[in-house]
């Protein structure tokens, strides 16, 4: 089997709208510690081979690219 590695790009501020959770507020509170993006780096893949916009797009819209691309 390939491995094939997806990026699902989604900005920081699209996360924490998302976030049903509440993950980032406590992270951000300080409650959670280490987490990434808000006190840990995120660091974005260097040579993905599907990037997905995850805010640009519908998610039929993300399926479907990916399935094109496998």
């Amino acid at each position: 089997m390939k491995f094939i590695e997806c990026h699902v790009a989604t900005p920081l501020e699209e996360c924490e709208a998302r976030d049903i959770k509440g993950l980032y507020k406590k992270a951000r509170e300080g409650i959670i510690k280490q987490f990434t993006g808000i006190s840990d780096p995120y660091e974005e893949p260097l040579n993905p081979e599907l990037v997905v916009n995850s805010k640009g797009e519908s998610i039929n819209q993300s399926v479907e690219q990916i399935l094109n691309h496998l």
